[in-house]
């Protein structure tokens, strides 16, 4: 493995955007192989390289290799996505008694931050820390009626590598007035390998949730409560591959074209808790995903059609990558039923996120993927 045996910190130029400012990289370098590449252009996870079993690296998430390709296309790919994730109905809600009139970009919807999220703002970089931890803290201030959201929001970003093969997401933000906030990192990952050509039908999938929310056509959650898994092709408990049930006859599956829908995990914590563990069998990398927050999106890439190319000179397909998405459910606004989004002056909003890595031999994969939640997953 070609890599430095002491964790270290990289910052390059990336590219230009068209009034020519310039778009930075940072790489954080782990000893034991562990390298992540976060671009200030949306504050995005650009490459994420990991060994496999036998220490050969592979960069596993999809994207661009150029600047070019993230501008011209928005695909949130690897992207800090906000200042609300997933859907909001009808791009309006009610807060304290006032209509909220949001941009709709999705439909009659908003949808990731409306029209130009967080993806689409070059963030500042505000901090970079080497040494056996290296991070790097990004930050973005979003203002009042921005998109239609009220109250100027400062938002932070840090990404660090918080061990040899964890890599750690923590992001704040702070209001002026009462809004509503709904963080996320939308990394597409493909444990195989970026470049490898293998879809992620064979990569099992556990998910610690006994509940999901059913949707519309339009992706928004129906007014019924959440659903049991039980007996369901959502129902990853125990482990089970992604494409094994992806195509039966359920009518959830056919509005969603695939996974589109929110795994209920239960209550936001102070700390992360075990959310999903996702296993490629060829490779043995194993990705154990905790979280704070109360909602997983899992996402089977159902609208990747051929017609981006990405990494390598691939064209991206349906089923190319799985998208784990912690954070609030949706249209939380409208849903008083639902764990709030809101967030007011004088309190902070929380996210934490950890991808922890670690490798499975071979056949070894469907013993692991079908062990024992830890305490309290899913509940």
């Amino acid at each position: 493995m070609n890599v430095s045996s002491i964790p270290h910190v990289a910052r390059s130029t990336f590219g230009l955007l068209p009034d020519g400012t310039e778009v930075e990289r940072v790489t954080l370098q782990a000893a034991d192989g562990l390298e992540a590449r976060i671009m200030t252009y949306g504050a995005s996870l650009q490459a994420l390289l990991v060994p496999d079993a036998a220490g050969r690296r592979d960069d596993i998430v999809l994207g661009h290799e150029t600047f070019e390709g993230y501008l011209a296309r928005r695909q949130f790919f690897g992207a800090t996505v906000g200042r609300y994730a997933n859907r909001i109905a009808g791009a309006r809600f009610m807060l304290d008694g006032t209509e909220v009139q949001l941009a709709a970009n999705n439909g009659v919807n908003a949808l990731h931050g409306g029209l130009e999220g967080f993806d689409r703002r070059n963030w500042r970089i505000v901090a970079i820390e080497d040494g056996d931890h290296p991070a790097v803290t990004l930050a973005y201030t979003s203002a009042d009626g921005e998109e239609g959201f009220p109250g100027t929001l400062d938002v932070e970003v840090t990404w660090r590598l918080a061990g040899p093969m964890e890599l750690r997401l923590d992001m704040t933000a702070r209001t002026d007035r009462p809004t509503v906030v709904n963080l996320t990192n939308h990394s597409f990952f493909n444990l195989a390998g970026a470049c490898s050509g293998r879809n992620i039908l064979d990569h099992h999938l556990t998910v610690a949730a006994d509940h999901f929310l059913a949707i519309d056509a339009g992706a928004i959650p129906l007014p019924q409560p959440a659903c049991a898994v039980t007996d369901t092709p959502f129902d990853f408990r125990a482990g089970v591959e992604v494409g094994a049930r992806i195509r039966n006859d359920h009518p959830q599956l056919r509005v969603g074209r695939g996974y589109d829908h929110n795994f209920c995990l239960g209550p936001a914590s102070g700390e992360p808790r075990f959310a999903a563990r996702l296993a490629e069998p060829a490779s043995g990398r194993v990705l154990e995903l905790f979280t704070n927050q109360p909602g997983l999106q899992v996402y089977s890439g159902n609208f990747l059609d051929g017609s981006t190319g990405g990494k390598g000179g691939r064209l991206y397909r349906q089923s190319d990558a799985v998208c784990l998405e912690p954070h609030a459910w949706p249209n939380t606004p409208n849903r008083p039923d639902f764990p709030t989004a809101r967030l007011s002056p004088g309190e902070v909003y929380r996210h934490t996120t950890l991808y922890r890595f670690t490798h499975a031999i071979q056949g070894a994969i469907e013993t692991q993927s079908a062990v024992e939640l830890p305490e309290g997953a899913g509940r």
